[in-house]
């Protein structure tokens, strides 16, 4: 730095309110973080868990589900209960709640004991990042606005990758219960910066509560959940699972009707007036229910299907990060260089062919070639997220920035928990179809499961042609001559 830089730099340090900015950014991206992480980082344990609980490793998907699906479902409960009694005093009790029952997880003896823990755990966690989100939207200036947004996305991509590769090793050397245990630390901090850092703002006018939006939007999340888990079990009831799905689809039908038409709706649905938020929403959430599947599946295929131990198969995934890692720094370059529509139609198009090239992994494929369509994978992906995190936010206007980002952190969270609920539905499926009655699947049921994912991610992409070429222009920076 020279000289008159440095002089510079001291005449005009950086603002207090940029400084306070950051921080809270930082911090709401940890939570973000710790909270995807714990989704996720139970995937190379569940063999060992199955044990622990006496129970099939694929049933143990009901307790990521769970813990995803109460994300999605009480994420819209959130911003009231922010505006209601203080960003600061919700904050801080969700971290308080996250870190109790993350020892409750810990202490469970049975299958049923840890869904219940984690069912308590997903509503503290419903509770952290959008409230830290709209924290972070007060006091970021407009100028600032997406950077702060892409800090906060990146560790809840991330955390999916490292989850399976630090459950693994956790479980080799140690107990699966330690997963748990390691949130008290971490909460403990949490807690202490947020009621250090941030303002216990509220508004002075509260809207009631849309109890009849909550109840209608909650019990169609759950009940289509728990009829997709019964979808793929050899001995479900048809009679069952139609009811379940259907008083899902019935209620959620009735629960947009009911969001079009109230005063103050618990969901604000004009946002999907705007196309390029309706892209993503849609698009996107079809991406998400198959790019969220793998970090589950890829664990379980490597350790049933291959034999590998939960460490070896963990670090095979965490090829997946160093992917995600290497795109972030060229992602920028990439999208003002094509626009995002080229770049979403190209790179989702790479992304299917790769998920779809998983299917085709075997015990005796040379890890190498392994360990590079993972890679592949993680820089396609990282790119996708990026792309369609970004233009949601381009065309919403300042006024419902922060209704906005509500509505979209249910869908993303619906995407996640659903991506996790498919790729069991659809392993179950295969090997009932395939006339396979037994506990534990086999490799090609794997193998069919991320082909079905990969032509399901390829659907995804109609959505995208109808995108402008000049959509997101003034964010990314791309001119439509230069392509």
């Amino acid at each position: 730095m020279s000289t008159g830089e440095l002089s510079q730099s001291t005449l005009n340090p950086p603002e207090p309110r940029q400084q306070h900015a950051k921080l809270l950014t930082f911090l709401v991206a940890g939570a973000f973080f710790m909270e995807n992480l714990d989704g996720t980082v139970i995937a190379t344990a569940l063999p060992q868990m199955a044990v622990s609980f006496h129970s099939n490793p694929v049933d143990l998907n009901t307790g990521m589900s769970a813990y995803l699906l109460m994300l999605a479902v009480f994420i819209p409960v959130s911003g009231w209960l922010a505006d209601r009694f203080g960003a600061r005093t919700i904050f801080s009790t969700a971290i308080g709640v996250f870190t109790l029952t993350s020892i409750l997880c810990a202490f469970s003896q049975n299958l049923w004991q840890f869904t219940a823990a984690r069912v308590l755990q997903g509503i503290g966690g419903a509770m952290m990042v959008p409230v830290g989100r709209l924290v972070v939207l007060r006091v970021t200036e407009k100028k600032d606005l997406m950077q702060a947004i892409s800090y906060i996305i990146w560790p809840g991509l991330a955390a999916p990758v490292l989850g399976p590769p630090l459950g693994g090793f956790i479980t080799t050397y140690s107990s699966w219960r330690w997963i748990f245990y390691l949130n008290v630390p971490l909460g403990i901090v949490a807690l202490a910066l947020a009621l250090l850092w941030i303002r216990n703002d509220r508004e002075q006018e509260a809207h009631p509560f849309d109890w009849t939006g909550f109840a209608l939007a909650g019990t169609s999340c759950i009940t289509l959940m728990y009829g997709l888990e019964l979808l793929g079990r050899p001995d479900a009831s048809w009679l069952a699972v139609g009811a379940y799905c259907g008083y899902a689809v019935l209620a959620g039908a009735i629960a947009i009707r009911h969001f079009r038409r109230a005063e103050h709706p618990l969901i604000n649905l004009d946002c999907l007036k705007i196309h390029t938020f309706a892209i993503s929403v849609h698009g996107g959430t079809l991406f998400r229910l198959a790019i969220m599947a793998t970090p589950f599946l890829l664990p379980l295929m490597f350790q049933v299907g291959f034999g590998m131990n939960a460490l070896q198969s963990g670090v095979l995934v965490l090829y997946m990060f160093a992917g995600n890692f290497a795109m972030k720094s060229v992602t920028t370059r990439v999208l003002r260089r094509f626009g995002f529509r080229k770049v979403l139609l190209v790179n989702g198009f790479i992304s299917a062919a790769l998920i779809a090239a998983c299917g085709f992994l075997a015990p005796t494929t040379p890890r190498l070639l392994i360990m590079t369509i993972l890679f592949l994978h993680g820089l396609t992906r990282s790119m996708h997220f990026t792309s369609l995190n970004t233009i949601a936010f381009v065309d919403i206007p300042k006024p419902v920035m922060s209704s906005a980002t509500s509505f979209y952190s249910v869908v993303q969270q619906m995407g996640i928990g659903m991506g996790v609920a498919m790729g069991a539905v659809i392993l179950r499926a295969v090997a009932f179809l395939r006339g396979e009655r037994g506990a534990v699947p086999s490799l090609l049921d794997f193998q069919i499961t991320m082909w079905v994912l990969g032509v399901l991610s390829l659907a995804a992409l109609f959505d995208c042609i109808k995108l402008d070429p000049r959509a997101g222009a003034e964010v990314s920076g791309h001119e439509v001559g230069d392509t």
